[in-house]
């Protein structure tokens, strides 16, 4: 009986041996790559998008937007952290040093290819990140107090240049986005015209609408209520295209400064080396999420227009700004800290 059992276990366990070694080589590719594993069921935990930037603003609510859809169409959690400072700086640091396992992702803004010719950073843009998608771009509106007499770009170019040195124009402070906006308007109408640094988009179209100062660049959203009200009057948008909530308001390259185009970009990049498709994957969600009616009216309440990319195309886009902004900060003589 003993004889028997013993039989019919061994003969058992030879067939069962070529399973096991058919199977072992398997399980050894799937335990040597570990990357594989992950990405086959990713996400398996929450993700997390970090702003730069406090609550409420521009930056935060559009990192919001972008965690809900990401975390309707991946089935995890997507949480926003708000890690404020150094003009954003602080949230780019921290995601240059994070895992690169696809759970940590920034929502960045255009300001980020400015600072790098403004004053060190600890991190390279183009080197510690990988691109994942652009989400959306935000113009601003050039505004004159309703007392200034200009109205169009035409006339206040005529207007500054009969009095060099006598106008003024808010900015959200030195080297931001608005800021290079007035230097390039300088620059391409040939004006003198100087800058008042601000705390933000906000308070230089306050400053404008109190006749603190003749003209600004503020975001849409700042200069439309106080468009509304009758205290300032939009001349032109800086974008290359008209916007849709200010369709009546001509680009000021329309107006006669060729080629002006300065806007504020949005997008997603991950720390670099992230494996290629899950960039591929959360890249696929914001495309389809982006280009959807809900999103697009939400943006543009926001001044925003969608504009998505892929990682190859938002690459470009920061090299290109990179370039362009330390030529017009050295052109427009901006003190570099």
């Amino acid at each position: 009986m003993i004889r028997n059992q013993r039989r019919t276990f061994l003969l058992a366990l030879g067939t069962a041996l070529p399973l096991v070694s058919s199977t072992l080589p398997t399980l050894a590719f799937a335990q040597g790559d570990p990357e594989k594993s992950i990405r086959a069921v990713y996400p398996v935990k929450p993700i997390r998008i970090l702003a730069g930037y406090s609550a409420g603003t521009g930056t935060d609510l559009l990192a919001r937007l972008v965690a809900q859809k990401l975390s309707e169409h991946l089935g995890q959690p997507v949480v926003v952290e708000n890690r404020v400072g150094a003009q954003g700086t602080i949230a780019t640091e921290l995601v240059a040093k994070s895992t690169a396992d696809g759970y940590t992702l920034q929502l960045l803004s255009a300001t980020v290819t400015i600072l790098p010719a403004m004053r060190k950073v600890r991190y390279d843009i183009q080197r510690d990140f990988a691109p994942v998608s652009l989400v959306a771009y935000g113009p601003f509106a050039l505004v004159v107090h309703a007392s200034v007499p200009a109205r169009n770009v035409k006339e206040l170019i005529a207007l500054a240049r009969s009095q060099p040195g006598k106008l003024h124009y808010g900015s959200a402070g030195v080297g931001s986005s608005s800021h290079l906006a007035g230097e390039l308007f300088k620059l391409l109408a040939k004006v003198s015209i100087v800058q008042v640094p601000y705390k933000g988009a906000t308070e230089q179209a306050v400053a404008t609408a109190a006749n603190e100062i003749e003209m600004s660049f503020p975001s849409i959203p700042a200069a439309l209520p106080l468009m509304e009200a009758g205290k300032v009057r939009a001349l032109g948008v800086t974008s290359a295209k008209r916007v849709s909530v200010m369709a009546s308001i001509p680009t000021l390259d329309e107006s006669g400064l060729r080629g002006y185009d300065r806007s504020v970009w949005y997008g997603v990049v991950a720390p670099a080396g992230v494996p290629k498709d899950i960039i591929a994957r959360v890249r696929g969600v914001i495309d389809k999420a982006v280009n959807t009616a809900d999103v697009k009216e939400s943006l543009n309440k926001q001044g925003l227009e969608p504009q998505t990319s892929a990682p190859e195309e938002f690459a470009t886009r920061i090299r290109t700004d990179l370039a362009q902004n330390a030529q017009l900060i050295r052109s427009a003589g901006v003190k570099v800290e």
